[in-house]
C-alpha cells in the first residue's frame, strides 16, 4: 500500500510538470487533457484519479512554477550567492527566457490566460505575485533610505516592466527587434532604479 501511495505520487507530480511545461509553452486552452495525459506517458481515464478538475490541474501546474524567485531567495538565505535587482532583470529579460517559455515565468507566458482563469489559479499567482513585487521593493530599499513609497512604486513598475517586455520580445517576428526590447526594458528600468536611488 505504500508503495502504491509513493507511485501515485510521483504521477500526480509527472502530470503536473508536464502540463506546467506545456500550458506555457502553448496556454491554458492550447491543449487538452487527452494529450497532456498521453506526455505523460498515461490514459485519460487516470486523470481524475489525481485531479477532481482541470481548473485543479491548471492552478498546480501554475503554482508549481511560480516559485523561481522564492527559490533564489531562499538559496540567498542558507548562504548562497545574494539576490541582486540587476540580475533578476536581467535573467527575466534574457533570450535564454525569452525562447523557453516552457521552463520559464508563467505570468510572462500566461498573463492573459490567467486573468481568464478559475478563482484558484488567480489566488494563487495573486499571492506570488505580491511576493515577488514585496521582493523587489526590499531590494530596491536596500539601496535607499529616502522614501519608502518609490521602492514599492519601483516594484510594480518593474514587475510589469519584466512581464510586458518578455512577452511583446515574444510577440515579434523580427529578432533584432526582439533583442533590443529585451535590452531596452532592462537598461531603462536599471537606469530608473539607480537614479530614484540616487
Amino acid at each position: 500500500m505504500r508503495h502504491s501511495k509513493a507511485e501515485k505520487e510521483r504521477t500526480h507530480k509527472r502530470i503536473v510538470a508536464v502540463a506546467s511545461k506545456r500550458f506555457r509553452e502553448e496556454g491554458l486552452a492550447g491543449i487538452g487533457i487527452a494529450d497532456l495525459m498521453k506526455e505523460a506517458g498515461l490514459t485519460v481515464g487516470g486523470f481524475y484519479k489525481h485531479f477532481s478538475s482541470r481548473d485543479e490541474l491548471v492552478a498546480e501546474a501554475v503554482g508549481s512554477a511560480l516559485e523561481s524567485w522564492s527559490h533564489q531567495v531562499d538559496a540567498a538565505a542558507s548562504h548562497g550567492p545574494p539576490v541582486a535587482y540587476e540580475a533578476l532583470v536581467d535573467n527575466y529579460l534574457s533570450e535564454a527566457h525569452r525562447d523557453d517559455p516552457g521552463a520559464g515565468c508563467p505570468v510572462g507566458a500566461l498573463a492573459e490566460d490567467i486573468g481568464r482563469s478559475g478563482k484558484q489559479t488567480r489566488a494563487l499567482v495573486t499571492r506570488q505575485i505580491r511576493h515577488d513585487i514585496e521582493l523587489f521593493a526590499a531590494l530596491v530599499n536596500e539601496r535607499s533610505d529616502k522614501d519608502k513609497a518609490a521602492p514599492r512604486s519601483q516594484a510594480v513598475l518593474t514587475y510589469c516592466a519584466l512581464v510586458g517586455g518578455i512577452g511583446v520580445s515574444r510577440a515579434v517576428s523580427d529578432e533584432r527587434l526582439s533583442r533590443e526590447i529585451l535590452k531596452a526594458v532592462a537598461v531603462g528600468l536599471k537606469k530608473r532604479t539607480n537614479a530614484s536611488v540616487a
